[in-house]
């Protein structure tokens, strides 16, 4: 299963797209925090039958929870929502774009993170690899940046860069915190760990966020059950790519799986131009050019 975690991960990739499409449609019906709370909720009937399926081909049983499991899974669900909360206070800066772009250094945060805590060494050619691939998605992100150029250049020293490149970091920390949760079952069938993980975390998750909206938006409760059917979509795509990204974590070094995982940003250029037609910028040309080279010889040094 050496190569299994490349097309296991571009099916994440393209799932977080999809889910990222769909939750617009949220949009003005719910809260940041309740559309965010339907992608957990609707999410984990899938993350369950993924862990039943796992459970019904092997024929195996849950692997236990242990302390350092359920420490691992709470660091990784914990930065994940702080994470996605830091993004959002970047969206609601006047320079989002920026703090947007610089948000998608979480593969190089990744590495650092995953070489201190797990002591997985990174190769210098995969390091090249992931800073080639960020500059890349840097230039992609800054579409509708007043000036690209020196946003790319300078941006990393307004404020909101910096709130970007936080957000980076706890998602980089939530990636290893999986990883770490995962292998520390010691299942030899690693998508059963994954799974494990996976539906450990959303039940986190879930109680952490509807004990934060009972207690501060009490009535948005009513609204995220109102709003079922497009929520069960966004569940279903959100929990598809989760299964994915906790699968393929488990199985590579999280700095990889978060290198490869950058081609979400071309399938949202395709999506751009394809559906919405949209004309993509020169500096989006260039920057899709140098994410593809960056993937490419990420996959060249590490297969």
């Amino acid at each position: 299963m050496e190569w299994a975690w490349i097309p296991i991960t571009i099916w994440a990739a393209a799932c977080q797209t999809l889910r990222t499409g769909l939750q617009k449609q949220l949009k003005g019906r719910l809260s940041t925090n309740g559309a965010s709370f339907v992608r957990f909720a609707y999410g984990l009937p899938l993350a369950l039958a993924y862990l039943g399926a796992c459970l019904y081909f092997t024929g195996k049983s849950i692997p236990a929870g242990h302390a350092e499991f359920y420490f691992w899974t709470a660091v990784g669900g914990v930065a994940q929502i702080l994470a996605t909360n830091l993004l959002i206070l970047a969206l609601s800066m006047r320079n989002f774009v920026v703090a947007t772009a610089y948000s998608k250094t979480e593969a190089l945060q990744a590495a650092a993170f995953g070489m201190l805590i797990l002591a997985e060494p990174v190769s210098m050619a995969g390091v090249s690899a992931i800073v080639i691939g960020t500059i890349g998605v840097l230039l992609i992100s800054l579409k509708g940046s007043d000036n690209a150029l020196k946003s790319f250049l300078f941006g990393w020293m307004e404020k909101s860069a910096l709130i970007g490149i936080g957000s980076g970091a706890l998602f980089a920390v939530s990636a290893i915190g999986f990883r770490a949760a995962s292998l520390s079952l010691g299942e030899e069938f690693l998508p059963l760990a994954a799974a494990t993980t996976l539906v450990h975390a959303i039940v986190l998750q879930i109680t952490l966020m509807l004990v934060y909206l009972l207690w501060r938006e009490p009535g948005e409760i009513g609204r995220v059950i109102a709003a079922w059917r497009p929520g069960l979509v966004v569940g279903f795509a959100s929990a598809a790519g989760s299964a994915g990204w906790f699968t393929a974590m488990a199985l590579m070094t999280a700095a990889y799986v978060r290198m490869l995982g950058m081609s979400e940003m071309i399938f949202t250029f395709l999506m751009s131009y394809l559906v919405f037609r949209e004309k993509p910028s020169r500096t989006e040309i260039i920057g899709v050019v140098v994410l593809l080279a960056g993937i490419l010889l990420g996959l060249a040094v590490r297969k």
